[in-house]
């Protein structure tokens, strides 16, 4: 009974966290605007629009092309959020009890960041609808995501699930179902105990480190960046071995294309669907 206590309260906590890092300014991340601004250095306008409108999958971005683009956003949010945990950790432990949560706080808010940009750039829908609260579909996406970039092995295995509802989707949502009822969610209540414990202990190690100003701040820098950089690139790896991450109707360099007007493809685990291509004309 104690235990399960115990484990509704970790639980509890880190969803009360992540809800809490959602609403900090800044860290949403808009889909088309972002999708626009990283895609538009590397890909033609039309491949940049078919992306927003569909997915970069859809769109037929090659994988080499988002991993170099998901490189450049995991650099980016580790220089960021390693500089502002160095900068929390300045005033010493005189300081703490604001430092810390206020640190905690800003560094799931940039998981969450780089969570969004790497879902986004491996062909996930939009994460979140535009209203205050997160709901129970994002929550527990997030969770999984979270779950990754912690190296739960159960958790891998429900995200790999969840991407399987998504390509059976016509819409381009999260599929609700699968996120809030079935074999996902208890997973996700799970993770989500397991990682309410884990950030418990991160900031108590934190905490430690805050203690002599100049030196704490050197060291919660380097803190953050030891343990967000090796998230982050779990989680690019994660997402982008998926099949939903798969770039479809390319035709791969030295393939003979068939001289019929239409031919059957497999796409992201749907249904087979009919795609037309031209006929190559001959000089």
């Amino acid at each position: 009974m104690d235990m399960d206590k115990t484990s509704e309260n970790a639980e509890s906590r880190f969803s009360a966290l992540l809800g809490g890092a959602a609403r900090l300014p800044g860290v949403r991340i808009d889909r088309q605007a972002y999708l626009r601004t990283a895609l538009r250095r590397h890909c033609s306008d039309d491949d940049v629009r078919r992306a927003i409108e569909e997915s970069p999958a859809e769109a037929g971005i090659p994988l080499d092309v988002l991993e170099r683009v998901a490189n450049e956003a995991i650099r980016y949010e580790t220089a960021k959020v390693s500089a502002i945990s160095a900068a929390t950790g300045l005033p010493g432990a005189l300081a703490m009890p604001a430092t810390v949560p206020a640190d905690l706080a800003q560094y799931v808010g940039h998981m969450l960041r780089i969570a969004q940009k790497l879902a986004y750039l491996y062909s996930w829908p939009d994460l979140f609808s535009g209203e205050d609260d997160v709901d129970d579909a994002t929550r527990s996406v997030l969770t999984l995501f979270f779950g990754v970039m912690f190296g739960t092995q159960s958790a891998n295995a429900a995200v790999g699930k969840v991407a399987e509802a998504i390509s059976k989707e016509v819409a381009k949502k999260l599929p609700q179902k699968a996120l809030t009822k079935g074999v996902v969610y208890p997973v996700v209540k799970k993770i989500a105990a397991h990682l309410g414990v884990k950030m418990t202990k991160q900031t108590f190690a934190k905490s430690v480190s805050k203690a002599v100003p100049v030196v704490g701040a050197v060291v919660s820098g380097g803190f953050t960046l030891a343990t967000f950089l090796p998230m982050a690139k779990r989680l690019k790896k994660h997402l982008s071995g998926l099949q939903l991450a798969e770039p479809t109707g390319q035709v791969i360099v030295g393939e003979t294309v068939p001289p019929t007007d239409e031919v059957n493809i497999p796409k992201q685990g749907r249904d087979w669907r009919l795609v037309r291509r031209r006929k190559e004309t001959e000089d």
